[in-house]
């Protein structure tokens, strides 16, 4: 650890990764507290003779060696830390000061400490020995496995909703045309996602609760999961209750869509083009969000899932095994898969595309809707805020005014579109270019309805014209901007 690192690591001040220590003449007991909560956490650094505002005021130098010799015993003492743990901790200088840093890195292992369990929450280290949820939790995102995994045999195939499987099978066919699930019965396709799996107790095949979720009867899931439930808000108006809501407690996939029916109701879509193609940003968006929620929430958590409206933004919320903790960046964003099992059969039906896409997408259509950007919040909840623009939420309802408005909106921005496309293709064809030619550059499969939208308008109005202006569909006709 150099000394410009450790100069970097004081200026972020404490947080969910970094602890100040005095300890100054002896190692103090909640320095062991912090290791543990480290281990539990995703790591961090210590460092012993910092105060807590982030003053240098070193450690004593003649018992320097004692105190790292003291850390190492107890660290290393299963009666103190359990399992054992093995720390880097060295000395730095540091402006004539002594420094002693640890570096702590995440255990694979649920740390105990004097017998507790601590875990790490902003700049403090909780006790939560005695919260049975937490340490579940905690548990849950130690262990190789995944709840979504968890298999029951008490139920059948019976307990499923054929029609849902069905469904999924037809889907299926947009991801590839020739996709193994259409010949395949319902049992083999559960089977083939990894639906279906032998409990290791009783030594028998059992379905798995992401087979529930997925594809389950109201009853069975109810019955599986007695806490899943996703609540959808709409509050504009009445910000202190709602103006709509809609609670869901039913399969994935009717999750999903009764999702998108309450975005679509109360969003509205505007007229936006990415190059000359047109496109549903909020569509896109709404899709994104929904498929990352349902396919990598926390289903061990009572936490109730949401997807709210505000007039300035909207938002989702799961509970979450984090692998982190704060703003999750485009640029430096690792992506992990929380439910394995859902998110393939996700992938398979063209609800989801590949593990990190989903973030890169959001971003991209999200300045397309609203101009803004979008936040991914990492943590015990995960949070995903999609700002919005008046116009957004404003434009629909009931009201006249507000249906003005929205077509008055719409006219104006295909306008601009439309004037941005006549821009290009005059500059295009500043010499002869063919029908062809011009869908080429637009990147069109079929010239047709463009040439109907755009290149007639422009020759009616006299800025563009044709080459053989007598034989309008010559073989050789070729369209020039008009000096």
């Amino acid at each position: 650890m150099t000394y410009e690192e450790i100069k970097n690591i004081i200026s972020q001040g404490e947080g969910m990764n970094i602890e100040f220590k005095k300890s100054t003449t002896d190692i103090t007991k909640d320095v062991y507290e912090t290791v543990c909560a480290f281990s539990n956490r995703e790591g961090g650094h210590i460092l012993l003779g910092v105060k807590d505002d982030g003053t240098v005021i070193g450690v004593d130098r003649n018992r320097a060696e004692r105190i790292r010799s003291d850390f190492v015993t107890s660290i290393n003492n299963p009666n103190k830390m359990y399992p054992p743990l093995y720390l880097t901790i060295e000395n730095i200088e540091y402006d004539d000061k002594l420094i002693i840093y640890i570096f702590v890195p995440e255990s694979t292992q649920v740390c105990r400490c004097g017998g507790r369990i601590f875990d790490r929450n902003n700049d403090s280290d909780i006790d939560i020995t005695n919260s049975g949820d937490l340490v579940f939790k905690l548990y849950s995102k130690k262990q190789g496995t995944y709840f979504v995994n968890k298999v029951f045999t008490c139920f059948t195939m019976d307990d499923l909703r054929s029609d849902i499987i069905d469904r999924a099978r037809r889907l299926s066919r947009l991801r590839n045309k020739n996709h193994p699930w259409l010949t395949m019965t319902d049992e083999e396709i559960l089977r083939s996602s990894g639906l279906i799996l032998k409990d290791s107790e009783k030594g028998i095949d059992g379905l798995t609760l992401a087979a529930i979720l997925l594809f389950g009867k109201d009853e069975t899931i109810m019955a599986a999961l007695p806490q899943h439930k996703t609540d959808a808000i709409f509050r504009t108006q009445n910000t202190d209750r709602y103006d709509d809501r809609d609670v869901i407690i039913t399969n994935l996939f009717d999750t999903f869509d009764r999702l998108m029916e309450f975005g679509k109701k109360h969003l509205n879509d505007p007229f936006i083009l990415e190059g000359v193609q047109a496109v549903s940003a909020r569509d896109a968006i709404l899709r994104e969000i929904f498929s990352n929620s349902l396919a990598h929430r926390d289903y061990s958590t009572g936490y109730v899932a949401k997807f709210v409206i505000e007039k300035d933004r909207m938002y989702t919320e799961n509970g979450n095994l984090s692998h982190g903790h704060g703003e999750l960046k485009l640029d430096r964003f690792e992506p992990f898969s929380k439910n394995p099992p859902i998110a393939k059969v996700f992938r398979e039906v063209s609800l989801a595309d590949e593990l990190g896409s989903g973030m890169r997408n959001t971003y991209k259509y999200t300045k397309m809707y609203s101009g803004g950007v979008p936040e991914f919040i990492e943590g015990d909840v995960f949070k995903t805020i999609i700002p919005l623009s008046s116009a957004a939420t404003s434009m629909v309802g009931p009201s006249t005014t507000q249906d003005t408005t929205q077509v008055s909106t719409q006219v104006a921005t295909q306008d601009k579109v439309k004037e941005a496309v006549y821009k290009k293709i005059l500059e295009f064809c500043a010499d002869p270019k063919s029908k062809k030619e011009i869908a080429e550059y637009f990147q069109l499969k079929s010239a047709k309805e463009f040439g109907k939208r755009y290149l007639k308008p422009l020759i009616d109005n006299g800025c563009l014209e044709m080459t053989i202006p007598d034989k309008p569909t010559s073989s050789k006709q070729k369209y020039v901007t008009k000096k």
